[in-house]
């Protein structure tokens, strides 16, 4: 088969089954191996010569790394020193002398054989735990970050580890000694003065011409470039390839550069993962399934042992140690380069490299499973021990304003509708929440609004009017599709976090969206006094009135933003906030000075409102 009836093949097959797999839950990456190992030899056999693009599959690792170089600038690189060195120094030595030592003991092997696998399996996958961490929208957490420091170490790792080899073999090898290492040192400096130099004047000459395309073409040819000069060189073209992304990382083209290489590289991530999944042996789980299987949770086991282990000694929480541990416990792809380089130098045999081959697709397999447990399962029943009161009885009541979520934008939702006298009903998952909000108007009831029998108790049939402001992504999909699926005609508010979730909603066909949060929610207030029948002159004074009054309590409580408890910061004060807010609400409503600064408001901001109309529809 040629090389493009087989590329031609890989993406058919990846635009069909990959989406498939994805509606049942299962994860971008885990999706590309499953049509690998499908079309591969163990299966349908319908492309059985990986090896013709797996050297342009390998490109989709080597733009990855160039994007999350692209990231990083050199500044807040070397603020990360201590993640990156520290933990992942300790992650790679303690893991792979562990892995070592069970290789030594379990299969036999010799002292240099041993040291290569275990260090080889120490390494995480890059690809596979970052797009991981991107889907569950982790990245920016601690353990996201953390991984991702850690992650960054093992690449780095990856080149001494390799450079090892021909010496553990015995044989000569250009790839070490005093000028090799000279010559990695000045091909860097190279970089950074053509990066600084050179590359920048280049871009602006290129920019300057209007064609947008040669952008992207620039783009790729610097990746290419720098490959070339490291496979020369023989350093690892993925550490290239990063660190040129850093060099280029404060360059007024970044952004460009990343929208341009960004399609390429998730196309060819997806071709290396499928050939990965094409040289899997499925006939090995027959013929030594106890080896396989076995090896793969050992590895799994192992590596999660100790990163929770050296997380905790690092004085990182339970949840945070443990979900590090998860997220790097599989085997990564520069395993499988490490274990083929030490095949080629005749330090391990044939024998032992397929099956360890095997075990580490396994363990990325297995990861997602892992992951799901975890997060989902074990963290919640170990550190949320104590037992949740069930979800309130919502009496049977026809409000016309229901909102869901009742955090800072459905507070002021809320707020605004309490001022005008219109009876809402607010629901929100947070058990802290709803006493003290009870005996202010509306009533805040414990539930979640995820589950249809709660909106139908909150007679969401009779609402005219839908309140979405959960902060949680997935949850606020989740209600959104129920609502457009079951309530087409109901009028629906949501509030997005950010641009993505935008553009989620808009393709469920949700038309009135606010990005967050203050103005934002002031927009969607207004937007519901009107379509519960207030007319749009008393609505827009109506939101006048509550903007100044919030913008004089907010000057009032100027004096206390520095106190020592730092007053509003904890999630207690936050609360002990909303109390007073809504008790200065009401004050404004049943005191008479209430009522003259409400006139007085009106009468002195009447002209502002009129120009300021169609800003705030």
């Amino acid at each position: 088969m040629s090389l493009l009836l087989q590329i031609t093949v890989f993406l058919g097959a990846s635009l069909l089954l990959v989406p498939l797999l994805k509606r049942f839950g299962i994860a971008t990456v885990l999706g590309y191996l499953m049509t690998g190992i499908l079309l591969g030899p163990s299966v349908f056999n319908i492309a059985s010569d990986p090896e013709a693009i797996q050297e342009l599959a390998e490109f989709g690792v080597i733009l990855l790394m160039f994007l999350i170089g692209l990231e990083l600038r050199p500044q807040r690189l070397w603020s990360m020193r201590s993640s990156i060195f520290g933990m992942g120094s300790l992650q790679v030595g303690i893991s792979g002398l562990v892995l070592a030592v069970i290789s030594f003991i379990a299969l036999q092997q010799g002292i240099a054989a041993s040291l290569v696998i275990g260090f080889a399996l120490a390494l995480s996958s890059t690809a596979f735990v970052l797009q991981l961490l991107t889907e569950k929208q982790q990245l920016n957490t601690t353990y996201g970050q953390q991984s991702f420091s850690i992650l960054l170490f093992q690449d780095m790792a990856a080149i001494p580890l390799l450079a090892i080899i021909p010496m553990l073999a015995g044989t000569e090898s250009p790839h070490h000694g005093i000028a090799y290492f000279a010559a990695i040192v000045a091909t860097f400096t190279g970089l950074y003065l053509f990066s600084r130099y050179l590359m920048r004047p280049f871009f602006r000459f290129v920019a300057k011409s209007g064609a947008h395309e040669l952008i992207t073409a620039v783009g790729l040819f610097i990746v290419l470039a720098v490959v070339c000069l490291m496979d020369v060189l023989g350093i690892s073209t993925t550490l290239g390839a990063f660190l040129t992304g850093v060099l280029l990382a404060d360059s007024e083209f970044r952004h460009e550069l990343e929208a341009s290489i960004a399609p390429f590289k998730g196309l060819l991530l997806g071709l290396f993962f499928m050939t990965v999944g094409m040289t899997t042996q499925l006939s090995l789980f027959i013929e030594m399934p106890w080896l396989i299987i076995g090896g793969a949770l050992i590895l799994l086991l192992v590596k999660m042992i100790s990163m929770a282990a050296i997380a905790r000694y690092l004085k990182y929480s339970w949840q945070n140690s443990l979900m590090l541990a998860t997220c790097l416990a599989q085997g990564g792809e520069f395993a499988f380069v490490v274990l083929n380089v030490a095949h080629s130098e005749k330090v391990i045999g044939q024998a032992i490299m397929e099956p360890l081959t095997l075990i580490v697709t396994l363990s990325m397999v297995l990861t997602p499973i892992l992951y799901w447990l975890m997060s989902t399962q074990i963290l919640p029943r170990l550190f949320n021990k104590t037992a949740m009161p069930e979800y309130d009885d919502i009496p049977d009541q026809r409000h016309p304003l229901i909102i869901a979520g009742f955090g800072r934008f459905g507070q002021i939702i809320a707020r605004v509708a309490h001022l005008q006298h219109l009876p809402f009903t607010a629901i929100d998952s947070n058990l802290d929440k709803v006493d003290f909000v009870r005996n202010y108007g509306g009533k805040l009831y414990y539930g979640d609004a995820v589950q249809p029998d709660i909106l139908r108790a909150a007679g969401i049939e009779h609402a005219q009017v839908f309140i979405l402001a959960i902060d949680d992504i997935e949850d606020s999909m989740n209600v959104a599709r129920h609502i457009r699926l079951n309530y087409p005609n109901l009028k629906m508010l949501v509030r997005a976090r950010d641009r993505h979730h935008v553009h989620l909603l808009r393709d469920l066909g949700v038309e009135h969206i606010w990005r967050e949060t203050y103005l934002s929610s002031l927009g969607m207030a207004y937007r519901m006094l009107r379509d519960v029948g207030i007319s749009e002159e008393d609505a827009y004074k109506s939101i006048e009135l509550f903007r100044s009054y919030d913008e004089k309590l907010l000057e009032q409580q100027q004096h206390i933003y520095t106190d020592e408890q730092k007053v509003y910061e904890t999630h207690r004060n936050a609360l002990a906030e909303l109390e007073h807010l809504f008790a200065s609400d009401m004050q404004i409503r049943q005191e008479p000075a209430g009522v003259d600064l409400q006139r007085g408001l009106q009468r002195s901001r009447i002209d502002v409102a009129r120009d300021e109309k169609d800003e705030l529809k």
